[in-house]
């Protein structure tokens, strides 16, 4: 492994900051939207500049400042680090498009603050993504949580208020009441916070009873992972408009979520030590829990973001439950599952905004026949429900398949029943609504004639990320690469 000291870090971490004086400056909304796209671009392009080196084994580091006596405020850009900003800046893009047509076709109020608390939320997740130990995550993830407050609160009404408030007692007050201690204990016995790819705790003497008490206190205590019972603030946090909805509740904030139990799985707690007390269990039961219920859940809810929610909430676990397995294909099919789901997640929430802005409808049964007024919304949706499903031709099976080899390797066929039935609890909260919108006309008087597509910045954005979510089934190389690097390492 190659170690080279690079300010890129840095710089895509200051990009998304960089462009809020000028979102801020103007009051011309297309000026505020050109410095969102500049940002985003940059953004990406920092990240980008660091993917080939990562690919060919090369780490990036940079000591940003001595915060601690042995744990500075410090960046590393890793394979794993690389994998989760390869979804999450490009898709900052996307999301960026269909905000413009979201929120201006519903004319919705405070749109600059939307903006700049969204460059913030980038910049916080790029923060944890390029961190070189779980001091320094641990600052960015909690910056992600007060910058998101924002988008889950924008509405400002008193349901939004509510879920807001709901929203920091689960976020924040888990990661001061259970992280916070873990890292702690962690510091005391180790005197590091580094991320190394044995775990920091090889050679001290802890025992399986406390190993297991801080596997508990981290799965928990990152409570944007969405884990039972620390579960409820994500449906509570779906009044936010659908574009925060799609990207911070899709992808970033509950990605960071899962990134950092995987981060800590593997770099701080360690694959082997995990393995030599005979954690796995406990781990993906955890997760297997949470997948199940969730799934089961999602079946009874009657609004689509709210099972769209529910299933989130499932998908989540998958990557725990991967990593977990404790084996190679395993933890390779989680970590890939962060992007795999990520595309096809967002396809669907994209899609249940268009539904909201061109239909108005927002209720599961009121959406009969809508397929054949707003077809290019709804075959995006049937592909993004595919995925997520783990249907083959789209990028969800991939990740899925990797899963189902780990649970094998690890001799715990219940995982690979979990797997399997809790797919078909996908396929059967997905696939009907997609049936009903397309083929079935009794109740298609509901629909006004003026219902039709949503604006063409909500089309663009849902038939990418749709088409994404196919082409990785025929190209997940990056992903699977960087996947099994860190695997490797």
């Amino acid at each position: 492994m190659i170690m080279q000291s690079s300010i890129f870090p840095l710089l895509a971490i200051l990009a998304p900051l960089a462009g809020i004086p000028g979102m801020m400056s103007s009051k011309n909304a297309n000026v505020r939207e050109a410095w969102t796209f500049a940002s985003a671009f940059a953004t990406f392009a920092l990240a980008l500049v660091l993917l080939p080196g990562v690919l060919d084994g090369t780490e990036y580091t940079l000591t940003i400042a001595p915060v601690i006596p042995a744990v500075p405020l410090a960046l590393k850009v890793d394979s794993l680090g690389m994998l989760f900003a390869m979804v999450s800046t490009p898709l900052w893009i996307v999301t960026s498009l269909y905000s413009i047509g979201y929120m201006r076709g519903l004319h919705e109020p405070n749109q600059t603050r939307y903006f700049c608390c969204f460059a913030l939320a980038i910049s916080a997740t790029v923060g944890v993504a390029f961190s070189a130990n779980l001091f320094t995550m641990y600052l960015f993830y909690e910056m992600l949580s007060f910058a998101t407050y924002p988008l889950v609160t924008h509405h400002q009404d008193p349901e939004a208020r509510v879920s807001g408030r709901k929203y920091l007692l689960y976020i924040v007050g888990g990661s001061i009441g259970l992280a916070l201690p873990a890292m702690i204990i962690v510091f005391s016995m180790a005197g590091t916070l580094d991320f190394l790819p044995q775990g920091v705790l090889v050679g001290t003497n802890i025992g399986a009873g406390l190993m297991a008490v801080l596997v508990v206190m981290f799965i928990f205590g990152f409570a944007k992972a969405g884990v039972m019972p620390f579960h409820s603030w994500l449906p509570a946090a779906m009044v936010a408009p659908t574009p925060v909805s799609a990207l911070l509740h899709a992808v970033a904030v509950v990605k960071v979520g899962v990134f950092s139990v995987v981060r800590v799985l593997t770099g701080i707690l360690g694959v082997d030590l995990l393995a030599h007390f005979h954690l796995s269990t406990l781990i993906s039961g955890i997760a297997a829990v949470t997948i199940l219920t969730a799934s089961l859940i999602a079946l009874s809810q009657k609004e689509l973001k709210r099972r769209l929610a529910f299933s989130t909430i499932g998908q989540l676990s998958y990557i725990i439950l991967g990593v977990g397995l404790l084996t190679p294909k395993g933890i390779t099919g989680g970590m890939v599952h962060i992007a795999m789901h990520a595309f096809g997640k967002i396809t669907l929430f994209f899609c249940a905004g268009a539904i909201f802005v061109g239909a108005g409808k927002k209720y599961i049964p009121d959406m009969v026949g809508i397929g054949r007024r707003m077809p290019v919304t709804m075959t995006a949706f049937f592909i993004g429900s595919l995925s997520v499903i783990g249907i083959p031709l789209t990028g969800g099976f991939f990740s899925k398949w990797y899963m189902l080899q780990g649970a094998l390797d690890s001799g715990q066929w219940i995982f690979m029943v979990v797997l399997l039935v809790s797919s078909l609890l996908n396929a059967a909260y997905f696939l009907p609504i997609v049936y009903k919108a397309f083929f079935c006309t009794d109740e298609e008087s509901l629909f006004e004639p003026v219902v039709k597509e949503a604006p063409i910045h909500c089309l663009v954005p849902l038939c990418i990320t749709a088409i994404v979510s196919v082409v990785l089934f025929f190209f997940p190389d990056v992903f699977r690469t960087l996947a099994e690097l860190a695997v490797e390492g």
